[in-house]
């Protein structure tokens, strides 16, 4: 099995290679990154303890960072390689401050494994969620590093429970060191298969979100577009555009949007244009003469959004009509009560608060105005809405301390 799963892996390769020579941007991102891991591994001291954090995306970083900087205060002796296998997460955190080394991860190739690791030396290792590399996992177990995930969901229908899944299976029993699950259903799920060295350490984003509210500055272009407005504040994150045409939808006057598209490539930002007639951009904001008759700001840079949710008085969540929501919690942790579209299952956040009364689900435009107009036009159920929301965020805090203090047992 390792045979196929490894020439998986030397075909995905050699697609990513061919598509950057027919000039993917991303494609062309990772072969060049690829190319200059070596030289970012020329940082690391080889007298030095390491510990390795591998992320897949942004996504999964800004999960891993509460941890990977709670450990970097408890152990300053130590240095920290950060490993990305997304462009959006090396793009955008390749000079991340608290790492003495970033790169690509080489991809699972036996000959990439066994040069990175020796190279690396890690003591201890790290992976976010959903990362799976089994030939690195068989190494770092042959090498005798810690090696732990956390943050981990797992479900029935994941390839490791298949009657098939038997050798994946397997390196879940093996290499891992502790898995450290989000909830009890993933719990019970690895003990029925006899992996018995994981235990409940909850959602470390809650932790992160939570950092990132504390710190939260204000936002002068949003509250020149604010201006003196008393009314509501829709501000949409995440949004694709199936969420795009709902929202152009809503009838409501009195309501100003806050649009934060997912892809701002100036072809979605036209189309964006298109829908919403007199909105207008965040760049162009300054020079805008008329911003107050204009009800919906376009941003149209990135890693802004987690601190607009602060303005608003509702928050819409996009990708709920495409492979599934965006991140709900950075809007929850403001007391905001989200809404979402269908496709929210593989989210046990969505699930509690759909449950608590803090998060609303539509499958179309009229739900959407239902249940905005049912948070607006009664403001005890908004209150009691916005106030589940922040009952959860302070229920859930927390994660990245039980999985240090477990470690360091």
């Amino acid at each position: 099995m390792r045979l196929i799963y490894t020439i998986g892996i030397r075909l995905y390769t050699i697609g990513i290679r061919m598509a950057a020579l027919f000039g993917h941007k991303k494609a062309r991102l990772m072969v060049k990154g690829w190319n200059g891991v070596y030289a970012a591994l020329g940082k690391l001291s080889r007298y030095k303890p390491t510990v390795w954090f591998h992320a897949a995306s942004l996504g999964e970083f800004e999960q891993a960072r509460p941890v990977l900087e709670a450990y970097r205060q408890r152990h300053p002796d130590c240095q920290v390689l950060v490993t990305f296998f997304s462009p959006s997460g090396y793009e955008v955190r390749k000079n991340y401050a608290q790492a003495d080394a970033v790169c690509y991860l080489p991809m699972d190739t036996p000959s990439n494994v066994r040069r990175f690791v020796k190279k690396v030396n890690p003591d201890e290792v790290f992976f976010v969620k959903y990362e799976f590399w089994y030939n690195y996992l068989n190494a770092l177990r042959e090498h005798d590093a810690k090696t732990y995930i956390f943050s981990a969901i797992f479900r029935p229908e994941q390839y490791f429970f298949r009657p098939w899944g038997g050798w994946y299976l397997q390196q879940l029993r093996h290499c891992f060191t502790h898995l450290f699950v989000q909830n009890e259903e993933s719990l019970r799920l690895l003990k029925s298969h006899g992996i018995y060295n994981c235990s409940i350490a909850g959602d470390t984003r809650f932790d992160r979100v939570h950092q990132i509210a504390l710190a939260a500055e204000s936002d002068p272009v949003a509250e020149q577009f604010l201006g003196g407005h008393t009314g509501p504040v829709l501000v949409a994150g995440s949004t694709w555009p199936p969420d795009e045409q709902l929202l152009a939808q809503i009838k409501n006057d009195k309501l100003r949007i806050i649009l934060a598209p997912h892809l701002i490539d100036e072809d979605h930002l036209r189309q964006i244009e298109t829908l919403f007639p007199g909105s207008i951009r965040y760049s162009a904001i300054k020079s805008h003469k008329g911003n107050k008759s204009s009800r919906v700001l376009v941003i149209d840079n990135i890693g802004l959004l987690s601190k607009l949710y602060r303005y608003a008085t509702v928050a819409y969540i996009g990708g709920g009509f495409g492979v599934g929501i965006h991140n709900t919690l950075e809007a929850v942790t403001f007391g905001k009560p989200v809404l979402f579209g269908p496709k929210y299952h593989k989210f046990q956040e969505a699930h509690d608060l759909i449950a608590r009364g803090g998060g609303f689900s539509h499958a179309d435009g009229a739900e959407l105005e239902q249940h905005l107009k049912t948070l607006l036009s009664h403001p005890d159920a908004l209150a009691a809405a916005s106030q589940a929301c922040l009952n959860y965020m302070r229920e859930n805090l927390g994660s990245t301390d039980t999985i240090l203090n477990h470690i360091e047992k």
